[in-house]
């Protein structure tokens, strides 16, 4: 084999919106409210393997605002992309979706939140930038703490 051909490889093949919803369940009386919302914001990263040498990773973000007992708007955007990541070591792959993968599609998703939430009629919501490295990290040591003994929590 070719030196070239064990390098290690990475390209971006596609960047897609895979799902986008959002919800106003109650307009038109949420725009009469003079009340700023509460925003809660969730984010989760995952990935699969697609086809030898082909990953499809997926950023996924739920926003929801919510003002006294009701929700104002609900928005789930799933952000995803199909990578080729090659000539890694297996213990390398993980890592390489859940961190740099995901701080590539970020940006995407955090663009189609405040797109959906601009389009239903709100100031729009422009998220906080992401450290997907402690987060893989912090994921990393939970689920270490769980296989050395610790009860997994119920969720």
């Amino acid at each position: 084999m070719t030196e070239q051909a064990q390098q290690p490889m990475f390209s971006i093949e596609k960047l897609f919106v895979k799902d986008l919803s959002i919800e106003v369940p109650n307009a038109p009386a949420v725009f009469l409210e003079r009340e700023a919302p509460q925003v809660n914001v969730e984010l989760n990263t995952s990935g699969d393997k697609v086809n030898d040498g082909y990953y499809m990773v997926t950023v996924s973000v739920t926003v929801n605002a919510t003002s006294k007992d009701h929700t104002v708007f609900l928005v789930d955007v799933k952000q995803s992309g199909v990578f080729q990541i090659r000539n890694f070591a297996e213990a390398d792959i993980e890592p390489v979706m859940m961190i740099g993968c995901a701080n590539i599609l970020f940006p995407y998703a955090r663009e189609a939140v405040s797109d959906a939430i601009m389009r239903a009629g709100f100031q729009p919501i422009m998220l906080a930038p992401v450290n997907f490295e402690a987060l893989y990290q912090a994921r990393q040591q939970a689920q270490q703490g769980n296989q050395a003994g610790n009860a997994p929590s119920l969720q």
